[in-house]
């Protein structure tokens, strides 16, 4: 007897593994060994951000690069550059930012009669020469950077936004932000950009390098040198 019913179990067990016309049932997709290739996974889109630059950007590095440099500083307190002093006479500037490098060679202030645009003198070692035409007092180190255009050298009659003094100093490896703006100092030089326009600049007594969109062009006859986006 007990043999008939294995028997029988066999039988219904063999009729259970056809499917349906007597065709075989289609068997389930066996899960990959850990020897086997499995399907691939997604991938995270991007990369990470790339590790700020350790050494100050080179001439005619990308823009971008220059601003890595310049954010990657700590920043300092805009609320200590609010103010210029002369002989000892403070001025507020109100909105208005004024700082000088550690070495002195450059001294920047926002001109609130440009718009807040940035202009530093500088003690340039080898400043463009005073044009043949051009009247009043040349200041081969006059710099004015709005962001679309840097000009160097340029002629004044009077200080113009350095008539009430100079700013604090700004200390090597700070940043200050202000405006469309933000500078770092370093020992080989002031370096700013103007995020409006995507522009930088370095200032030391070596001379004016750009970067971004400023190219070099002819001056008008009353500049000495001329950059424009």
């Amino acid at each position: 007897m007990r043999i008939a019913v294995l028997a029988a179990t066999a039988v219904l067990v063999a009729g259970c593994s056809q499917g349906v016309g007597g065709q075989p049932e289609p068997e389930s997709p066996q899960q990959p060994g850990p020897g086997s290739a499995a399907a691939p996974t997604a991938t995270p889109t991007g990369s990470p951000d790339p590790s700020p630059p350790s050494r100050p950007p080179a001439a005619a590095a990308p823009v971008a690069e220059v601003i890595a440099w310049i954010e990657a500083a700590p920043p300092a307190a805009v609320e200590g550059f609010h103010s210029v002093s002369r002989e000892g006479t403070a001025t507020d500037l109100g909105d208005g930012v004024a700082f000088v490098t550690p070495s002195g060679t450059s001294s920047c202030v926002t001109d609130g009669r440009a718009a807040g645009a940035l202009t530093c003198l500088v003690e340039l070692s080898d400043p463009p020469p005073r044009p043949a035409d051009v009247y009043g007092e040349w200041k081969g180190g006059w710099v004015d950077y709005p962001g679309p255009t840097l000009t160097v050298g340029s002629a004044h009659a009077d200080a113009g936004p350095f008539a009430a003094g100079f700013g604090a100093e700004l200390p090597y490896g700070r940043a200050l932000g202000f405006g469309d703006y933000r500078c770092r100092t370093d020992q080989s030089g002031l370096f700013c950009v103007n995020y409006a326009h995507r522009s930088a600049v370095k200032i030391s007594d070596a001379g004016v390098d750009t970067f971004g969109c400023l190219r070099q062009e002819a001056p008008p006859a009353d500049v000495g040198t001329r950059f424009s986006c």
